[in-house]
């Protein structure tokens, strides 16, 4: 699908004495001599978050590290509309992931308001993330299209009841759904500003099959990214686009600061596919890994604005209308601090209906905890104190079907679980925690299943640390991190309330649905037996474990982990 802006365009000469006309006559492409500048600002993996919240950074004038409140759709506005007073025909974005995984104040509403709100940002095109699957593709579309026909009937139009859905394009070059053997969305669109016909491409990572659950990708197949993207060449060319911005959802990581320009230290998957990619490309805005950063890659800019809003990219191009070639490009890193900017009023009267209309619901309060903030950072073992507290719950909400342990993948704990100043927990705090909404799962396993379970946990070779998943109480181990990949789990370590794990007896082991399914790559899971879905969902069983320990006079809850996982090297 293809749509233009037709907007009046000035030469690049009279753009910059009048800019204030609007009705001045096009000026042919090919009859400019110089440079024109096009202007874009890209967002990624903005995960619903309508408000502002904390975010960590260092910057190139400022290497210690600083915490901020930073975002919120009041404040983007406010920046938007800034920018765009410096150019009328800015392109806005965006890059994927920007529902799911949400705070509740957007997946109490099935991400509805999020949605809304781009549309009032005036964004022209997104990439799908990984995340725009997590409620499959019948979910997307209905986002995508609009309408109330959702298996979300608890969440679906309950915030308005005329839902519009997307008026950007979700854009996916190699996502093909394998009932039609067609692509499930565009691959591109083409936008246009002072004259300039822009492609703008998108895909996401072909390992999204490994970090959605197996019920959100069916009947959806994920191609290679670069051969993909690629593969759009000929037919923009042909529609006399030779500008092209990549809208990559996938990414990488610098040590390098979040605005420093031309960084060089890039590393992670978004290095190969921007390699790879045609050498007429010249911009790809990446995402996926939540880092910030504005590299170049083989001459390329490559660039990322962390997410949550926090930040936004500020992109430059400029071109040769002879040659309809992109001369040069240049980013900014801009961080979204309240206040820089005086917001749109009408987006900032939405977020606060938003906000009066979940508070009701999101304050009620839940249980009462030990400490202030329960944090889900792992240190030097890979376990943290909240990922002990979920793994509790997960074996807390099935041991009544049979489950003996219970597993919890590190990515799906969203946000430390926060109390308010009596230690209370309210439903908002909780959601944070775990967003998805998966229900949980029980599976047999062998323990020589589970010894090869957790040996994936080292997979990833780029990972020092691993991706550990956090146990329940009563289950423990010992890794050595300079044993040999596949045999790192310290032989006889594994422990099952003080019994050693027998490689031929079988134990019943509980995980969320996407865990249980194979996601993060634990294959093993994937091939359990005797496979129940039990219907109860990871967010009921963390509440009810929280009620449950506050009611029985110990109250849940650690800044430190309990010793589970012990790295002994």
């Amino acid at each position: 699908m293809a749509h233009f802006l037709r907007t009046p365009v000035a030469s690049a000469a009279l753009i910059l004495a009048l800019s204030a006309c609007s009705n001045l006559a096009p000026v042919p492409l090919a009859a400019r001599s110089g440079p024109i500048e096009v202007n874009l600002v890209a967002l990624n993996d903005f995960h619903g978050n309508l408000d502002r919240s904390k975010f960590t950074y260092t910057s190139v004038s400022d290497t210690s590290s600083k915490t901020v409140d930073a975002g919120g759709i009041d404040t983007l506005s406010g920046a938007l509309s800034a920018w765009r007073r410096e150019d009328a025909q800015l392109i806005f974005v965006g890059n994927g992931d920007l529902i799911g995984a949400s705070p509740a104040m957007s997946s109490l509403w099935a991400d509805e308001p999020s949605i809304v709100a781009m549309n009032m940002l005036g964004m022209k095109a997104s990439s799908v993330g990984n995340h725009e699957f997590d409620q499959g593709k019948a979910e997307l579309l209905r986002q995508q299209r609009g309408g109330c026909v959702s298996a979300r009937t608890d969440k679906a139009c309950k915030f308005a009841p005329d839902f519009s859905g997307a008026r950007y394009q979700y854009l996916s070059a190699n996502v093909i759904d394998t009932q039609t053997g067609k692509p499930l969305l565009p691959a591109y669109q083409i936008e246009e500003a002072h004259g300039v016909k822009v492609g703008l491409i998108g895909a996401v990572l072909q390992d999204t099959a490994a970090v959605v659950t197996a019920a959100g990708i069916v009947g959806l197949k994920f191609g290679d990214e670069a051969d993909a993207i690629n593969a759009t060449l000929p037919a923009l060319r042909a529609q006399g686009v030779g500008v092209f911005v990549v809208l990559l959802h996938q990414g990488g990581e610098t040590e390098e600061a979040v605005d420093q320009a031309d960084c060089s230290k890039l590393k992670g998957p978004v290095v190969d596919i921007a390699k790879r990619l045609d050498p007429a490309i010249q911009v790809i805005i990446s995402g996926h890994s939540h880092k910030g950063y504005l590299c170049r890659v083989d001459g390329r800019l490559v660039t990322q604005a962390e997410m949550g809003g926090h930040m936004l990219t500020r992109i430059k191009l400029k071109v040769d209308p002879v040659k309809n070639i992109v001369l040069s490009t240049g980013a900014q890193n801009v961080v979204m601090l309240p206040g820089a900017y005086a917001p749109d009023p009408a987006v900032a009267a939405y977020l606060a209906t938003v906000k009066e209309r979940s508070l009701q619901a999101l304050s009620r309060p839940v249980a009462t905890i030990t400490v202030p903030v329960v944090g889900r950072e792992t240190k030097g073992s890979g376990e943290s104190p909240l990922g002990d507290m979920v793994a509790d719950s997960t074996l807390f909400g099935t041991r009544a079907a049979g489950a003996q342990i219970g597993l919890m993948n590190n990515g799906g704990i969203r946000k430390d679980l926060e109390a308010g100043a009596d230690l209370m927990t309210n439903v908002g705090q909780n959601q944070a925690v775990l967003p998805f909404g998966n229900t949980l799962t029980i599976v047999s396993l062998s323990g020589a299943q589970i010894r090869a379970l957790l040996e994936q946990q080292w997979l990833d070779a780029d990972a020092e640390d691993g991706n550990l998943l956090q146990v329940s109480e009563g289950f423990s181990y010992r890794w050595d991190s300079t044993r040999p990949q596949g045999q790192r789990v310290v032989p006889g370590s594994i422990m099952l309330n003080g019994v050693p794990l027998d490689d031929n007896q079988q134990y019943r082991v509980a995980a969320n649905n996407f865990l249980a399914g194979g996601g993060d790559r634990f294959s093993v899971l994937a091939a359990g037996t005797r496979r129940l879905d039990t219907g109860v969902r990871d967010i009921d069983a963390f509440s009810d474990y929280l009620i449950d320990r506050a009611r029985s006079g110990k109250p849940a809850g650690s800044t430190t982990a309990a010793g589970r996982i012990v790295r002994v090297k």
